[in-house]
């Protein structure tokens, strides 16, 4: 779905609004008539609020999730600040859906590694709802989550549920481990031995993440033997205005908002400022 003026925001309304951390939250936000966004995983809408701002928001629900979508918000500042603040019932401002998200086509038929880091889980978890969604359709499965410290950690009644699930291999580890801490401990490279034999040439590989973890993991994606063409990165960190003209998310003549925010490592490693 797409409004017809691109620049003009639908009037969406907040169905429910859960904390996952201190600092961040998911929005359940349904259109107007109860449309449906037509999203698929990996792309970004343009969230008003109005009188004070916009800003892009991954979509971290599936398409194949309902009606309605979710968006994660971390609190950083004005606009997403009043976001935090609002309840069921408060309106928002939706444009989009923008940008190329993960080809869940293209991927079907193939085994499957996710890579999150921090809120870089967010938008990864509408592709793994996907991939759940319509499990006979994909190979293996892997997902491989790292965090700052277990209080930082997104979805975590989501995250007990992959533990269990014997239709995924679920890898997990935070940096600064707490006394409490049962798991893994250190950067998120540190699961890649854990992952165990593979067959590169049908496997994929999908990554999101602060921006310094992008080069270490690449790094061991390429030990494992997985072709550039088959690393995904989402680059939707660097996105702004959703229409390819502010020239905010440039990379030399790349668009995050319109050639990405998913690229294949072949279409970046060249492009000094792209990671």
């Amino acid at each position: 779905m797409q409004s017809l003026n691109l620049y003009e925001p639908l009037i969406a309304t907040i169905k429910s609004v859960k904390e996952l951390t201190p600092t961040e939250k998911m929005f359940e936000v349904e259109l107007p008539d109860g449309k449906r966004l037509g999203h698929g995983p990996g792309q970004f809408v343009e969230m008003t609020v109005f009188g004070v701002g916009e800003a892009p928001i991954s979509i971290c629900s599936s398409p194949t999730d309902g009606n309605n979508f979710h968006l994660t918000i971390r609190k950083v500042g004005d606009v997403t600040g009043v976001v935090h603040a609002m309840k069921p019932g408060d309106k928002l401002g939706i444009r989009g859906p923008f940008g190329y998200g993960f080809p869940m086509d293209q991927l079907k038929g193939h085994d499957i590694i996710i890579v999150a880091g921090g809120i870089g889980l967010a938008p990864l978890r509408s592709v793994i709802n996907y991939i759940f969604h319509n499990r006979s359709e994909f190979g293996q499965f892997t997902i491989i989550h790292g965090a700052k410290t277990p209080s930082d950690m997104l979805f975590k009644d989501e995250l007990e549920d992959w533990r269990k699930n014997p239709n995924v291999t679920y890898l997990e580890t935070v940096d600064r481990p707490t006394p409490e801490w049962k798991g893994n401990g250190g950067v998120i490279t540190t699961l890649f031995k854990k992952v165990g034999k593979i067959n590169p040439d049908s496997t994929y590989a999908l990554v999101c993440g602060p921006p310094v973890m992008y080069k270490y993991v690449i790094l061991e994606c390429g030990v494992l033997g997985i072709p550039d063409s088959h690393i995904l990165a989402s680059l939707e960190r660097r996105m702004k205005c959703g229409l390819g003209k502010c020239g905010h998310c440039q990379i030399n003549g790349l668009y995050c908002c319109q050639h990405g925010p998913v690229f294949t490592y072949t279409q970046i490693k060249h492009l000094e400022e792209a990671l």
